[in-house]
């Protein structure tokens, strides 16, 4: 459905988005993730034709975002950060509105402002004038305009910023049931609603992508995945018996306990499990073992491990 090769996107004296390649396949729904300026909301406007690329290509749907904007305008429904909507129309005065403006006719209209009634669970506001609709029934509408010509792909950007933890999670529900029918490219900042909604993970940081693949995928192919925590009552000599065990990559000291008790985080080669060396190696030496624990780690370690590591390799 997505196809972007080298995408660059050039502002005065800066670049956004710099040689960005992916794919995103009909009916996944793919979250995009990356701190604020990693180039996101300018990668979506390009491939929504909201913004033209300045170097490299990306398609939807096998249309050119460039030479074909209209044809892929026609199979996009977008969602900005901000949703557009007039304040002072009632909620099925404004789809009747846009769906004039997207070209509708009538008996085509009236039956997809009930669909999208339906499915953005709107129909008892549909009287209601949008300015007095809550935050989170306000982004329903955006998304109902955005789904109001049967798009295929749904680029949502921020859709749930602002939201209450209820709204948050019916926003969520309503996402996971576009999957199928339609591609869904989403941007947000709380990683727990991707590892949740999304079949497919970019991570963006500096306009490039870090990492991409299922959530699973990202977690494993990550260092963080491939550790254990280790809490002992051993002397200064812990740390290279530790890094000698078979599968052990490095061993760090991570500060908390009190003396003489002292932590350890144990990076491992992939695949590596050497919880019964260690517990051996404590045995042998006497130490007191009171944790032995292989971390199960969540997509926001990866992710901040991810930017943490190339801010820190970054030249100033």
């Amino acid at each position: 459905m997505i196809e972007a090769e080298r995408l660059t996107k050039r502002y005065a004296g800066f670049t956004a988005v710099q040689d960005l390649s992916f794919a995103v396949g009909r009916g996944e729904i793919a979250g995009f993730l990356g701190p604020n300026g990693a180039g996101k909301s300018s990668t979506m406007r390009m491939l929504a034709c909201y913004l033209p690329p300045t170097a490299g290509r990306a398609r939807v749907a096998g249309f050119d975002v460039f030479s074909q904007s209209l044809e892929v305008r026609r199979r996009v429904g977008y969602l900005p950060e901000s949703t557009p909507l007039y304040p002072d129309m009632r909620v099925g005065e404004y789809l009747e509105y846009r769906a004039a403006i997207r070209g509708l006719g009538r008996s085509q209209t009236r039956q997809r402002i009930a669909a999208v009634l339906d499915q953005c669970q709107l129909a008892d506001v549909e009287r209601r004038i949008i300015g007095q609709l809550s935050k989170g029934y306000r982004q329903r509408v955006g998304i109902a305009d955005a789904l109001l010509h049967e798009p295929e792909l749904l680029i949502l950007d921020e859709p749930t910023i602002g939201l209450d933890p209820t709204q948050i999670r019916q926003m969520r529900d309503l996402i996971r049931g576009l999957a199928g029918k339609h591609t869904v490219l989403l941007s947000t900042h709380i990683l727990p609603e991707v590892e949740a909604t999304c079949t497919r993970v970019l991570i963006l940081h500096r306009g490039r992508i870090a990492a991409q693949g299922t959530p699973a995928e990202v977690v494993a192919q990550s260092r963080v995945a491939n550790e254990i925590t280790v809490e002992l009552d051993a002397g200064d000599e812990a740390t290279a018996l530790l890094e000698r065990i078979e599968g052990v990559l490095s061993v760090q000291k991570v500060p908390g306990p009190e003396a003489p008790w002292r932590r350890f985080a144990l990076h491992l080669q992939p695949g590596a499990d050497p919880r019964a060396a260690v517990h051996a190696l404590a045995v042998e030496k006497r130490w007191g073992l009171r944790e032995l624990s292989r971390r199960t780690p969540s997509l926001e370690d990866v992710f901040v491990r991810l930017v943490h590591s190339e801010d820190s390799t970054a030249t100033p």
